[in-house]
């Protein structure tokens, strides 16, 4: 995407233009979600990717980093809790990248970017960032730091130049270190969820004096300058991976999960999404369009199919597949989006095939619902009317 790259190349400082489109997104996009939970042995890897062959797709959005631990052999992060927190005796995503390559399919490394930690306990790793690093971490203006919770993250704070350089670093060694064909950023927004009041953080005072230096005003001066402010440190860390990736000189593309619709300038997580496409700072987003309701879904895919039409930068509607989900829903979602894009990804692997066990047995083995997708996967679907 040539905009895009013009734009990195600003940011490094380069005086002449070297980059070329990809071309990767110029057939559709038939891509899933395969989360950290469904390969925790490199059977469950090897399965995971012949099943997304054999159902269809040909991207594959592989998950190698949770909450600042790692599916991979990282010298940065210690190695994910759902691996135990030490060496399996395998890469994951080596052998993921092996697996899909040999048959034929796109893999692209899927990190969460500012999640940190998850759960109510902390780790008991030292070395993870939560530990190791908690003044990369939300403080609130008492001093108090953001809470643990059950099943859900902390988060590191974009708003340091020290932690944005930390995770381009991780960028970087995925980058430089595997044969990847994509990088994809979720989380890449304030990790704010839970929060009853998400302006509250974060103000530790390295990061109120930068905002001062910056606008000359504290935050509870003008909450809409603040939001604003903080939704710019993303964007700044989002330009950067961009520019580490040109540098690299590898041929991969990046990619970042986003909101729904393409609300701005910035949307209730200080994400500007909307800022990534038109300043081309991404090749692709992810729309998660998670509802059930079939006119809210139109809804949002139109307004995205309008706000990457004239961009280089391509749309592939995210669509939710869960067991609750009628086959008849996802049928019409998947006919609806192909009137906007023909790029889809699924979300996700497990609702297809479940446990280790449901992998193993593979396409042939599906329920009869499954089985329904993967037909659809495969194009078994009707052409979308005007």
């Amino acid at each position: 995407m040539i905009a895009r790259f013009v734009a990195r190349v600003a940011l490094l400082g380069f005086a002449t233009l070297t980059g070329c489109k990809s071309s990767m997104f110029d057939e559709p996009v038939r891509a899933i979600w395969v989360t950290r939970f469904d390969t925790k042995t490199a059977a469950d890897v090897q399965g995971a990717i012949r099943n997304c062959a054999d159902a269809g797709f040909n991207h594959v959005m592989f998950q190698a980093r949770g909450h600042g631990v790692a599916h991979y052999r990282s010298a940065i992060e210690p190695w994910a809790d759902e691996l135990g927190g030490a060496d399996p005796g395998y890469d994951p995503l080596d052998v993921a990248c092996r697996e899909a390559h040999a048959r034929g399919l796109k893999l692209h490394a899927w990190i969460n970017v500012m999640p940190s930690w998850r759960g109510a306990a902390p780790p008991s790793n030292p070395a993870q960032l939560y530990a190791a690093r908690p003044e990369w971490h939300w403080f609130d203006a008492t001093g108090a730091r953001q809470p643990l919770r059950p099943s859900f993250y902390v988060s590191l704070n974009p708003c340091l130049p020290e932690v944005r350089d930390y995770l381009v670093g991780v960028c970087r060694e995925l980058v430089e270190n595997y044969p990847i064909d994509g990088l994809h950023l979720d989380y890449v927004r304030f990790v704010d969820d839970l929060d009853p009041n998400p302006d509250a953080y974060p103000r530790d005072a390295t990061t109120l004096a930068a905002y001062r230096a910056a606008t000359g005003k504290a935050p509870d001066d003008d909450l809409a300058a603040w939001r604003a402010w903080k939704a710019e440190q993303v964007t700044h860390l989002v330009r950067a991976i961009g520019a580490m990736i040109d540098a690299s000189g590898r041929d991969v593309v990046l990619t970042a999960a986003v909101g729904s619709s393409p609300e701005g300038p910035q949307d209730k997580h200080q994400r500007e999404s909307r800022r990534w496409v038109d300043e081309e700072l991404v090749d692709a987003v992810f729309p998660m369009n998670y509802t059930a309701e079939i006119p809210q879904f139109r809804t949002r895919a139109s307004a995205w199919g309008a706000a990457t039409r004239d961009s280089d930068v391509a749309f592939v509607q995210g669509i939710q597949i869960d067991p609750k989900r009628g086959i008849d829903v996802i049928e019409t979602q998947l006919v609806l989006s192909r009137r906007e894009t023909p790029h889809y990804c699924l979300f996700a692997y497990s609702h297809l095939f479940g446990d280790a066990g449901r992998t193993a047995r593979g396409v042939d083995g599906l329920d009869a619902r499954a089985s329904l997708v993967v037909r659809l996967v495969r194009g078994g679907m009707p052409s979308p009317t005007p």
